[in-house]
């Protein structure tokens, strides 16, 4: 089983044009747990044959700021340990509050936010918060580049609408007026799979509140309903929200989940643990009650 080392964009397209069928390994920490447990037949026959490592990549462990543009672009290759360091931590609270929850100090140093997006589990700690951002994401291939919304990008359990041979350069996400946050439950509470997670965000600019759940459904979902419940109820200058505004917005959250029962939780728990946790998220972005 051929590894190739890129050390640029420009190789690894290269080698991706030319190995169209290679898988690309960013930190590992995904890849490693399926081939460790046979889910990834490499070296046995299986395709594909040929893996190409991305991580001395350097375009691809940068970040920027655009301040015209009110957008972070992060490269595919930033770790969860950069994205707590500051000044990202204090941009990106919501993403950076995702980060902590990954994993051990170990899987934080190696796994990225591009790998986490490429292998799309629906349990990604990342993932919620890029849908609830609206990010874009930055594909490169040998045919040039194109930019995806990330809710495209995602199509399912563990699938992408990558093409062939197309590698993530990078995601940019807006810089928001507003509270943000992110919650997850598990089994124990930390080094854990989500069981069910959140993120909600808000921008007193466009007055509007996002939510997005993980681990409820085939890939992260969006809650349009309750976003636009939220938006007719929220005081984003007084930041109140009424108590029964609240627990209106929690129902809501839980009914566009379509969560399974699994060898981590049921789907019951999992539809109350969205209902307890957007309340929660809720109440934290909007923690005044009206006069």
């Amino acid at each position: 089983m051929p590894v190739l080392t890129p050390v640029s964009l420009d190789d690894a397209v290269r080698l991706l044009d030319a190995h169209p069928g290679a898988l690309v390994l960013a930190g590992g920490t995904d890849l490693m747990v399926e081939i460790n447990e046979g889910h990834r037949p490499i070296g046995s026959g299986g395709d594909p044959t040929v893996v190409v490592a991305v991580d001395r990549i350097a375009e691809l462990r940068t970040w920027t700021v655009d301040r015209g543009a009110d957008t972070v672009t992060i490269g595919a290759g930033v770790t969860y340990r950069e994205l707590l360091d500051e000044p990202l931590a204090s941009l990106l609270p919501a993403l950076a509050e995702a980060s902590r929850t990954v994993g051990s100090p170990q899987i934080r140093n190696a796994g990225t936010l591009g790998g986490n997006l490429g292998t799309c589990s629906p349990a990604g700690d990342g993932l919620p918060v890029l849908s609830a951002l609206d990010a874009v994401v930055h594909l490169v291939s040998a045919a040039g580049r194109r930019d995806v919304d990330v809710h495209d990008l995602m199509v399912g359990v563990k699938r992408t609408s990558l093409a062939p041979g197309e590698l993530i350069e990078s995601i940019t996400v807006p810089l928001l007026d507003g509270w943000q946050g992110y919650s997850k439950v598990g089994v124990r509470n930390a080094m854990v799979i989500a069981t069910a997670s959140a993120c909600l965000v808000t921008d007193r600019s466009s007055r509007t509140v996002r939510i997005a759940l993980g681990s409820v459904a085939p890939t992260v979902v969006r809650c349009p309903d309750a976003e636009a419940f939220a938006a007719g109820v929220v005081d984003h200058d007084a930041r109140t929200v009424p108590d029964d505004a609240v627990a209106r917005f929690g129902e809501l959250v839980a009914a566009t989940s379509r969560p399974i029962d699994d060898h981590r939780s049921t789907a019951a728990y999992r539809r109350h643990a969205v209902e307890v946790m957007a309340r929660r998220l809720l109440r934290r972005a909007f923690p005044g009650r009206p006069a």
